[in-house]
């Protein structure tokens, strides 16, 4: 047991003895308060320090004897958000002496810390040691502002919760490692709260519990879970139910009394500190404090060794048969279509006609691409699949649905006999200018592999069985086009571990790229598809080269386009294709090819080239 500064030792012993009550709501109460929703609620600690410390003085009053932080949100990358990254250190150290100048010398300071921002905008993953520089800045100015413990809450990923355990150890204070579970029991990851508890436990969390996620009742049985596997202390820290709008504005209709019954249920179920989070006020946490006043923690039943998270087992793979079924023994040739902009598809379908006879193994088919507006890709898959016999890869963004609409989709699309999907994040709206369109972002490209690995043993993401399986083959997206491939082949791996078994990379106009591209992909044993987009024009490489992500064009290949359009350009844009086959040949199992403005007669023009040099 590591020696803690004697009030967080003497928070630990009394917390032995008898049930803690922490305060409620932050954000929403100050929202309740009149602050605007769209307000930075942390920087409030620097700029309106008197509302902040005014709700601590309620919670206070209401009978909390663990004051919690205004600094929820108080990290680098969420600051960074509105400009306010250089203030990271100033806000949470305000945010603890705040805390601490109401708390006293009766009352506990415990630092908040929230999860970090996931990468939602691009495929781009923050590196361990980036994700541990950016919570040691917040904890240590927590610590040194005076806090007597972090609550480390509303954490999804397991693997950044165990990070900031990390981050606390080596600041010398206990936490309270928090995470947030779901209807179901399961983080928005899918990891299950009783997998979870011998994980933490193991780390060292001084106590561990849930926050946030549903309501009472749904938290109250993550608690009954977790409570006989585990000797460390239980937090709970549930949402006063779920938020209705009403006259413009979010509330939580959930009365005092229901949540301080449902409140004394957790402690008698083995919570030892307990709180409120989102919705709860004052009056809320005056009532909890009287319920459970008189009550010491339960005496749990010893616990089994705790149970580890194994390692996923592979996602099932699809019983029908799929496009790479001749994998290895001639080269796949996949090619991309675009849906189109309005209500006709007859172009469309022609395309996969003339594709079809042309002997093309699967249509790779676009959704939104540069978020611009497009005919649903999914019906449209159905559509060529039904009309010519050809394997379809729908793309599927996580941009324009949520993680609900993402699991209805995506069980509709197997309903429709789509098979072959290809999971990418999506272009940000603002790449497409949309007008009034905003982005979603529940998932990244990561976390849709995972739901659709999920749906293939049968599962939603959140652990709810579906009554039967899907059969999906998943692709991931690749982008070679990078000074330095190590950052995106480990982020490759994590896709192959969420469930890809093939890739699809972004265009290729370098030899030297095709080189490093094979040589870095091949130990991961996975088909790569390499991407070939012919160009047919001056306009048309400077427009991919300078405002399409993940296209860059060398130097050289930019020069050889130089005035060039019309035949002239399509000629020399199909002999650069064709240099880059050639460097290819013999090595690439398959590629993957898009042609340019719907011109399906250049992916028909290279696939005459792959073959004739395959049989050469």
């Amino acid at each position: 047991m590591p020696a803690f500064p004697p009030r967080s030792q003497r928070f630990l012993d009394l917390l032995a003895q008898r049930v803690l009550v922490g305060d409620g709501a932050m954000g929403t109460l100050l929202y309740q308060r009149g602050v605007a929703l769209d307000a930075n609620f942390e920087h409030l600690n620097l700029i309106r320090p008197h509302l902040v410390a005014q709700v601590h003085e309620d919670y206070a009053a209401a009978g909390a004897r663990v004051l919690e932080t205004n600094t929820f949100g108080a990290n680098r990358l969420r600051l960074g958000a509105i400009g306010l990254e250089h203030k990271a250190a100033a806000i949470n150290a305000a945010g603890a002496r705040l805390a601490r100048q109401v708390a006293g010398a009766d009352r506990f300071v415990a630092g908040s810390v929230g999860p970090l921002p996931a990468a939602r905008d691009s495929d781009r993953d923050l590196e361990e040691v980036q994700k541990r520089e950016i919570l040691h800045e917040q904890m240590a100015a927590l610590a040194d502002g005076g806090v007597d413990l972090f609550i480390l809450e509303t954490f999804s990923s397991l693997a950044d919760l165990l990070l900031a355990l990390e981050v606390a150890a080596e600041l010398g204070l206990p936490a309270s490692a928090q995470l947030a579970f779901l209807e179901g029991g399961r983080t928005r990851e899918g990891v299950a709260a009783a997998q979870a508890v011998g994980v933490l436990d193991e780390a060292g969390a001084a106590l561990i519990g849930a926050n946030c996620g549903a309501g009472p009742r749904d938290l109250l049985a993550v608690l009954r879970d977790i409570a006989p596997l585990t000797r460390r202390p239980l937090a709970a820290y549930a949402n006063s139910g779920f938020p209705q709008y009403r006259d413009g504005r979010f509330l939580y209709l959930a009365t005092p009394d229901y949540f301080a019954s449902m409140g004394e249920e957790m402690v008698r179920s083995g919570a030892a500190l307990i709180g409120g989070c989102c919705g709860t006020t004052p009056e809320h946490i005056q009532a909890l404090a009287k319920r459970v006043a008189d009550l010491a923690p339960t005496t749990r039943p010893s616990a089994p060794a705790p149970p580890r998270v194994a390692p996923a087992p592979p996602p099932a793979q699809p019983e029908t048969v799929n496009f790479l079924g001749e994998w290895g023994r001639r080269p796949i040739i996949t090619v991309e279509l675009d849906p189109p902009r309005g209500l006709n598809c007859d172009k469309v379908l022609a395309a996969a006609e003339r594709l079809r006879a042309a002997g093309v193994d699967a249509i790779s088919l676009a959704e939104n691409p540069l978020a611009r507006i497009r005919l649903g890709n999914l019906a449209l898959a159905w559509r060529i699949q039904e009309r010519t016999g050809v394997p379809v890869i729908a793309h599927v963004t996580c941009r324009d649905r949520n993680l609900i609409g993402l699991h209805s989709e995506m069980m509709g699309a197997h309903l429709l006999g789509i098979r072959n999907i290809l999971a990418v994040t999506g272009d940000p709206v603002s790449l497409g200018g949309e007008a009034g369109a905003s982005s979603v972002f529940d998932l990244n490209s990561i976390g849709l592999l995972q739901l659709l690995s999920a749906l293939n043993e049968g599962r939603n993401l959140l652990g709810s069985d579906l009554d039967g399986r899907s059969e999906f083959l998943l692709g991931a997206a690749f982008n070679p086009n990078v000074r330095n491939l190590e950052g995106q082949i480990r982020r490759l791996e994590k896709k192959i571990a969420a469930g890809a078994r093939f890739v699809q990379t972004q265009p290729v106009y370098s030899a030297a790229v095709l080189e490093d591209l094979l040589a870095q992909t091949a130990p991961l044993n996975i088909p790569v598809l390499v991407g070939i987009l012919p160009l047919v024009s001056e306009r048309n490489a400077e427009f991919l080269h300078n405002e399409v992500p993940g296209i860059t064009l060398p130097d050289e290949v930019r020069m050889r386009m130089r005035g060039l359009g019309g035949a002239e350009g399509i000629r020399e844009g199909l002999a650069i294709a064709g240099e880059l086959i050639a460097a290819g040949q013999g090595r690439v199992g398959g590629w993957y090819l898009m042609p340019p403005f719907g011109k399906v007669e250049l992916a028909v023009a290279l696939m005459e080239e792959i073959r004739r040099r395959a049989a050469g």
